[in-house]
């Protein structure tokens, strides 16, 4: 171990199979995650998001096995780290952390049930 003690309160897991749309004013788009948490979610966009901007977010989680359905779940949150990914000198799209900083507790548990299923 590094010695750095872990700061999240929810465990992040590497995971690219929630579909997620990204809304703010005239940018909506479709992405995929790169990784979540219940409080947040890294996924990559086309287009420059400024920090600390506010998104709608519409999270569709996989249904588990007795269940094809996804589960949709409907947050807010702020964009707290934004960078570009350049490939051969231009820029290829953005890598976004979102702090979720408005989601209703039952679609947070939801999140949690859903980490803590895909995690084990």
């Amino acid at each position: 171990m590094d010695g750095k003690k872990e700061r999240r309160a929810y465990p992040r897991i590497k995971h690219k199979a929630i579909s997620i749309q990204v809304k703010h004013l005239d940018f909506d788009t479709i992405t995929q995650s790169l990784d979540v948490s219940a409080s947040g979610i890294y996924c990559k966009v086309k287009k420059e998001i400024p920090l600390m901007t506010k998104l709608d977010i519409v999270l569709a989680l996989p249904g588990n096995k007795s269940e094809s359905k996804p589960v949709l779940l409907n947050v807010e949150g702020v964009v707290v780290r934004e960078h570009p990914v350049v490939h051969d000198g231009k820029i290829d799209h953005y890598d976004l952390a979102i702090f979720f900083n408005t989601i209703d507790p039952k679609e947070k548990q939801l999140l949690v049930d859903y980490i803590g299923r895909v995690s084990s």
